[in-house]
């Protein structure tokens, strides 16, 4: 079958990226943004979109048309390429992302309605262990998400968040107080790097593997039409991710000035639901994280397990999904505050290289010249923002890297990584002259 997915079976199969996409991070992060934004929240959002959508897309579109993350990767070198797909993986993987699945959802379902003398953490172990159990025996069947991701739980938790919307439209409109410090100056440069917290750009560079495995399941044996396939069924997930992003951010905006002193999303909607709904407010916004969290979850077991498997293919798949569940629950009972604290220096130094291999993929002519100078100036600055972030601060090298345009606002790495790719481009003009590589 040559034949690209289309009509029913792309949406199905749009619907399915979308709920591996749609975690815990992207219920929370819209609300809050606007809850803090203010009257800028809409312009923070166009900056939000930019990063938790229009990148993720592009990363699917790169990868699909590259052969997978190790061929992209592979441009600047081999053993960069193995490097930096184990560092994704692990940060999507059991050492961030889907430790965050579980201790957000149990957060959000289980803590609300433990009494003040539960033993919370014991309880969080319970929860831990029945969830990563059931996500790991529907992670054995990656070929199949698309039945149980796609059909089932994805519609039910577009349905939940319809209602969170509807229930916000029919509230009594709230006047938006001033925007936070934060978001006062370059709303948009703000919220363009919150959507780094959603961790989708680099999810995207690895789930092309997984959908890829569902379109083939799906009949389409052509290359060229799975590539295709691939690339519409992002688009699809996008459209869809920016369409509940901007109902979230109006549920935030709807809460009202009272929601600007609560200290996270996860509370800007909890006190929409309770103000809204009462305590049903709190079943559906428990419901809603329970299911983005573990479509998240299953679909970052499959991709890592299917990595993995064929790294080092003497451990079979559904062992690695067994591995990467156990450390995984171990890690999320250390906590959802340290977990993001973590999480923070991590991304820095990671998001802005895994956005140069990316762009460098449109290039068409993009050599490895290109590639490695690109990677490699855009890897001094993040790794310098990287080690900011988790409190080390070398003087001399943080005094040269702050005349770098945008480095206050965290992105002082755009002008290095763009000198780079020139630089490389130049270098193969000149090679193309001498008659050289």
């Amino acid at each position: 079958m040559n034949e690209t997915l289309k009509g029913r079976r792309l949406m199905i199969m749009g619907l399915t990226l979308f709920s591996m996409f749609f975690g815990a991070g992207n219920l929370i992060f819209p609300p809050f943004l606007a809850a803090q934004a203010g009257t800028a929240a809409w312009p923070a959002m166009a900056g939000f979109l930019l990063s938790a959508v229009g990148l993720p897309v592009l990363g699917v579109v790169a990868v699909s048309r590259a052969g997978g993350l190790d061929c992209l990767a592979g441009k600047v070198h081999p053993a960069f390429s193995m490097l930096f797909t184990i560092l994704i993986y692990l940060s999507i993987g059991p050492c961030l992302a889907i430790p965050r699945t579980a201790s957000t959802s149990f957060e959000m379902t289980v803590l609300p309605f433990l009494e003040n003398g539960d033993p919370a953490a014991w309880w969080q172990l319970a929860y831990s262990a029945v969830f990563f159990l059931l996500a790991a025996v529907t992670a054995f069947h990656p070929d199949r998400l698309t039945q149980c991701l796609g059909k089932i739980l994805c519609p039910a938790l577009l349905g939940l968040i319809f209602i969170m919307f509807a229930g916000s439209i029919a509230a009594e409109p709230q006047a938006s107080p001033m925007p936070a410090d934060a978001y006062r100056n370059l709303a948009p440069v703000k919220g363009f790097l919150e959507g780094y917290q959603t961790m989708d750009t680099i999810a995207a560079l690895n789930f092309g593997i997984i959908i890829a495995l569902n379109i083939r399941a799906a009949g389409v044996k052509d290359e060229a039409a799975a590539v295709k396939s691939t690339v519409r069924s992002g688009l699809t997930a996008g459209v869809l991710l920016a369409l509940v992003y901007c109902a979230l951010t109006y549920v935030g905006i709807k809460a009202g000035p009272e929601a600007q002193a609560l200290d996270n999303g996860a509370r800007v909607l909890t006190f929409v639901a309770d103000s809204i709904f009462g305590t049903a407010g709190t079943v559906v916004l428990g419901l809603m994280f329970f299911i983005a969290c573990f479509n998240t979850c299953v679909g970052l077991l499959s991709c890592c397990s299917e990595f993995f498997c064929q790294l080092i293919p003497c451990v079979g798949y559904r062992k690695w999904v067994i591995l990467f569940a156990a450390v995984s629950m171990a890690v999320s009972n250390v906590g959802l505050t340290k977990i993001l604290v973590f999480s923070v220096p991590v991304l820095n130094g990671i998001y802005p290289v895994a956005i140069a291999l990316i762009f460098l993929s449109f290039t068409g002519t993009g050599s490895r010249r290109m590639y490695r100078l690109a990677v490699l100036l855009t890897g001094i600055v993040s790794i310098a923002y990287a080690l900011e972030g988790a409190g080390i601060r070398i003087q001399s090298v943080s005094q040269i890297l702050s005349l770098l345009p945008g480095y206050e606002l965290g992105l002082g790495w755009i002008l290095p990584g763009l000198a780079g790719a020139l630089a490389g481009k130049w270098l193969d003009t000149v090679a193309g002259l001498r008659g050289g590589d």
